[in-house]
């Protein structure tokens, strides 16, 4: 840490005198709309971020593009050190916002507030870490190897990127998640991740001239609801919530066919396998129904354990020469730290400026945080291995 602290006022200076560039960066990204749900649109934005990231950092020692036609591209960047070891940097750029939201929720930057579709989750986040490799290599800080990845099927649950990311993590020092953090808190602790799908099949007939003829598969699942709701254990962590119900063609008709949308969340193992085994053991007390589930837990739960603490205690001290020690939050949400976090790779994750409104149409950045963020993620990676 001795390097980066005797760097620290140089590079303090030169981040407040290229904040304007970072805002530059960060409006360019952010204008380039990218939901998870157009393949084609979060490809554009990752023909930019190839040739950003490059005119950034320089030609990467290894530079790979994968392209898998129904998620959005996943790249990743190869980086030499100047010391034994390897930290790995993971930034997504797909958002949950559709095409056209720009319209709506122009990027702005009014009163010290960043606002724009994804610029908290987590593109604000990305900018800056690229901000930070090169502030810091310009300072002549010594860093370890560095691999950055950038996905674009993360707000999906990254169902193709998460072996790449894996891969990635293989034999590292550490992971860095720029995800959003909270305050100047990071994110220590996440819960595991769940998405499920419950389909019943009924039988239909009419309504009206033959009611016992059918099989409702919409009077099923709204039976089954109910006892998915009692899989709650909010004490324990254990949430799982019931968040879209279809079903039926019309109103004078058993329905042959309904669906309901579950996301579930834990943060311990137990509870993992307690919720998987009731929802697969889900039947419809009308036996002429049928009930299937699709899905499964995509992200392990991510705690913070003797793997994660000596990491943490160090990046807090680096924190403290920025601005001050870090506190921890254990959150809901999951993220692809939690991959790396479960194959015991530390992880320190919501190094991302910090905000408001995920998801949210407030979402917003606060503007004095993005610096100081960008100083830490520097500090750490100067540190880590040291």
């Amino acid at each position: 840490m001795t390097g980066f602290t005797e760097a620290l006022p140089a590079l303090r200076d030169a981040v407040r005198r290229d904040h304007a560039r970072y805002l530059d960066d960060l409006r360019a990204l952010v204008e380039l709309e990218t939901p998870s749900s157009s393949p084609h649109a979060v490809g554009r934005a990752a023909d930019w971020l190839q040739q950003w990231v490059v005119a950034m950092l320089g030609q990467s020692e290894s530079h790979t593009r994968h392209d898998f036609g129904d998620h959005g591209p996943t790249l990743v960047f190869d980086y030499p050190g100047q010391r034994p070891g390897r930290v790995v940097l993971l930034a997504h750029y797909d958002t949950v916002w559709p095409l056209g939201t720009i319209e709506d929720i122009p990027f702005s930057v009014t009163d010290g507030v960043i606002r724009g579709p994804g610029v908290l989750d987590m593109k604000a986040g990305l900018i800056a870490g690229v901000h930070a490799i090169r502030h810091a290599r310009e300072h002549g800080l010594a860093l370890p190897a560095l691999t950055l990845v950038c996905n674009g099927d993360e707000e999906l649950g990254s169902p193709a990127s998460r072996p790449i990311i894996e891969a990635a993590g293989e034999g590292a020092l550490a992971a860095l998640v720029l995800e959003p953090g909270v305050g100047w808190d990071l994110k220590t602790e996440r819960k595991a991740v769940g998405v499920f799908e419950l389909r019943t099949t009924g039988i239909e007939s009419h309504a009206g001239n033959d009611p016992e003829g059918g099989a409702s598969a919409v009077h099923a699942i709204a039976e089954l609801i109910g006892q998915v709701a009692d899989l709650n254990a909010l004490d324990e962590g254990t949430s799982v919530n019931v968040g879209v119900v279809t079903g039926g063609t019309g109103r004078n008709v058993v329905a042959g066919s309904a669906t309901a949308k579950i996301d579930t969340r834990a943060t311990q193992v137990s509870e993992m396998e307690r919720v998987d085994t009731a929802l697969r053991a889900l039947r419809a007390s009308d036996p002429r129904v049928g009930v299937e589930l699709l899905g499964s837990w995509g992200r392990p739960p991510m705690r913070h354990d003797e793997t994660q603490r000596p990491l943490f205690e160090r990046a807090s001290a680096i924190a403290a020469a920025v601005r001050a020690p870090l506190g921890r939050r254990s959150v809901g949400g999951g993220s692809d730290g939690n991959f790396l976090a479960a194959r015991g790779i530390p992880v320190l994750d919501g190094l991302g400026a910090s905000g408001a409104g995920p998801h949210a149409r407030n979402e917003h950045v606060l503007e004095g945080d993005v610096d100081d963020r960008i100083l830490l993620i520097a500090g750490i990676l100067a540190s880590v291995g040291e």
